[in-house]
């Protein structure tokens, strides 16, 4: 299993030397890859933790791969609806071509009502608009002869590098189903075995029914502080059931605290 870490995009910790130094701690550390959540219109009451203050998930994961050199570059998740979809497929590609391949496209439909509000976009339609999204990204990446058509107008689509994997994030049934449709895999929120099982167990069937390879899974949650066997057992008894990579999140304000907060993962990847 692949363990990664999340990298706080808002708040103090997203001052430029803080993000830096643990983007650059993060890879140091033998982290598989480290992943960026996304926000666009935090409204004053639900701002407790970040003060509004978010960076552009995808400005900011291009920057962090000018920092790094191997260490994988996560979407944790995008939100698709907030985005158009020509446009994202044309980032996702650039920040593919230019970090050497190491993206990975956490997507998802969205939830905030204040943020779906502040855009003027119709919250009902998250779902058919993420997929126009996704149909997209598959119509550039999968183009013969790097030509693409989109709306009727064909176009080059370069530069053209292999398609980073899609992991598409929400509940069950509707994220697996739009996984089995666009996807690579799923990225489920929480850490919970008994809770994850039944939904990868669905996941596969469904990867299986369309005639796709076995589904990536790519679970968020927090090991448990200064309990190194109770971590292990849990990793253990993720992968048994079928996460593959394991995202370490945890709050904290400065490279102090970063160093801090990811001890427990690095005790799982030190062995």
């Amino acid at each position: 299993m692949e363990i990664g870490v999340t990298l706080r995009s808002m708040g103090r910790a997203s001052s430029v030397g803080t993000l830096g130094a643990c983007a650059e701690r993060a890879e140091e550390a033998g982290f598989d890859a480290l992943w960026l959540p996304d926000h666009i219109a935090i409204p004053p009451d639900d701002a407790e933790g970040s003060q509004g203050r978010y960076l552009d998930a995808l400005a900011t994961l291009s920057w962090i791969a000018g920092r790094t050199r191997t260490i994988g570059l996560g979407l944790g998740v995008l939100v698709l609806p907030y985005r158009r979809p020509l446009p994202t497929a044309r980032w996702l590609a650039t920040i593919q071509e230019l970090s050497g391949g190491r993206l990975r496209a956490g997507v998802g439909v969205g939830w905030m009502e204040a943020e779906f509000r502040a855009l003027g976009i119709d919250r009902s339609r998250r779902g058919r608009d993420s997929d126009a999204v996704l149909a997209c990204i598959e119509t550039c990446f999968r183009a013969p002869d790097d030509i693409a058509v989109c709306n009727g107008q064909p176009f080059l689509f370069r530069p053209r590098p292999a398609r980073p994997p899609i992991l598409v994030g929400g509940a069950a049934p509707h994220a697996l189903a739009r996984a089995a449709r666009f996807g690579d895999g799923w990225f489920p929120m929480g850490a919970d075995p008994a809770g994850l099982a039944p939904g990868i167990a669905e996941l596969r069937a469904r990867f299986a029914d369309a005639g796709k390879a076995e589904p990536q899974v790519v679970a968020l949650g927090a090991l448990p502080a200064d309990d190194p066997p109770r971590a292990h057992d849990l990793l253990a008894e993720l992968e048994r059931i079928g996460v593959t990579h394991f995202v370490h999140g945890a709050r904290y304000d400065d490279e102090a605290g970063f160093a801090r907060a990811i001890e427990p993962a690095l005790e799982q990847i030190r062995g």
